[in-house]
């Protein structure tokens, strides 16, 4: 669900004359995004609260309709959480404020100091999935994200290299083993001619966390978990499940607070489950069995069998099958193979930063298995 969708109320905009609509999403997301990171979350009460706060925020957001200064951090540098604007006495402290709204870096200020600094990357993929009865992908897609977190002092250059094999144009001719995405946006901190290049993203990152990078990939996932369902009607009175489910990644890595919702019919009345990994609970208000899996270690499986009983009915109605709905996360690993080849940080008073890389694959009510 898109953030637009989940607000109780419409945020919309007006104008009058034919202008860019993706422009007026990405502000409306914007500044969503502002006033949350201002006052929480974004409801009816709190905008009646932080009226004068709102109407201080759009008047420097906006400059004659056109959108200006977008950074929180820059906002927040001289518009408080009371709605009052702070009164900057110091000058060099405005003349600071001044030069980064307006210079070439709106994003960061240069007096940025740390005693320890650091760099931390997230690459996060949401995987998609529905597969049919048979086995046969129906469709699978991965849903991807690069978070940074920079901790890091004075005005740094980042280089940030992904895999040699990045293909991005869909008429473009793959090799083996190629990661192809089918689009992907940046931050504004990204400068583009470098990526095109050498598919290697240089910046002077935002101070803090910021989204570097969103993607999308519909080729050649890597499904991390298999899942091979086995369901029999024994007449009108019984049910039998077999369901393994197969880890297809590295020994070396692992899937955690692995969930299965295995649905049942509807005039079910109780389910026996019997498992040797983890816990298997019948859940009669939602006529599914969730078997629940702490971890299970890459190439390993596991498997669970179930009888769930009928009751007797005065019409039999067939039976509709709903899918098998299965949340994981998997730590190191990546469903579109997108791996970060280096992460490189360069300021000119030559200090050592420390670098982190972490991996995280998850499923959440997204990954579907008929049978």
């Amino acid at each position: 669900m898109s953030a637009l969708q989940s607000l109780p109320w419409a945020l919309q905009a007006s104008f009058i004359n034919n202008a860019n609509a993706a422009l007026i999403f990405e502000f409306l997301y914007k500044f969503i995004s502002i006033s949350r990171s201002y006052f929480g979350k974004l409801d009816e009460e709190s905008v009646k609260n932080n009226f004068v706060l709102i109407y201080e925020l759009i008047d420097e957001i906006l400059d004659f309709g056109y959108p200006q200064t977008s950074e929180i951090d820059t906002l927040k540098a001289y518009i408080t959480t009371e709605a009052a604007r702070s009164e900057v006495t110091d000058i060099g402290e405005s003349s600071k404020l001044t030069t980064q709204m307006t210079g070439a870096v709106s994003w960061r200020r240069g007096d940025i100091k740390y005693k320890k600094n650091e760099a931390f990357v997230d690459v996060i993929e949401n995987i998609n999935l529905l597969m049919s009865a048979k086995g046969t992908v129906l469709r699978a897609d991965v849903d991807g994200q690069i978070l940074m977190r920079a901790y890091l002092s004075g005005m740094p250059e980042c280089k940030f290299g992904l895999n040699d094999k990045l293909v991005l144009d869909k008429a473009e001719r793959a090799a083996d083993n190629a990661v192809r995405l089918d689009d992907c946006q940046f931050h504004q901190c990204v400068q583009l001619g470098a990526f095109s290049s050498d598919r290697t993203i240089s910046f002077i990152p935002p101070d803090g966390e910021f989204e570097l990078m969103k993607y999308r990939s519909t080729s050649d996932i890597n499904l991390p978990l298999r899942i091979h369902p086995t369901i029999n009607e024994i007449g009108t009175t019984q049910v039998q499940y077999s369901i393994t489910v197969k880890a297809g990644f590295n020994s070396k890595l692992s899937a955690t607070n692995i969930v299965l919702r295995i649905p049942t019919p509807l005039n079910a009345t109780t389910a026996t489950c019997k498992t040797a990994s983890g816990k298997a609970k019948y859940a009669p208000s939602e006529n599914v069995v969730v078997w629940k899996i702490p971890r299970i270690q890459g190439g390993s499986e596991a498997t669970l069998t179930a009888v769930a009983d009928l009751a007797a009915t005065t019409t039999r109605q067939p039976w509709a099958r709903p899918p098998i709905d299965v949340d994981f996360q998997v730590l190191m690993f990546t469903a579109s193979g997108l791996l970060v080849r280096f992460l490189k940080v360069y300021e000119k008073s030559g200090y050592h930063s420390v670098k982190w890389v972490r991996y995280l694959t998850r499923a959440s009510g997204t990954y579907q298995i008929r049978f």
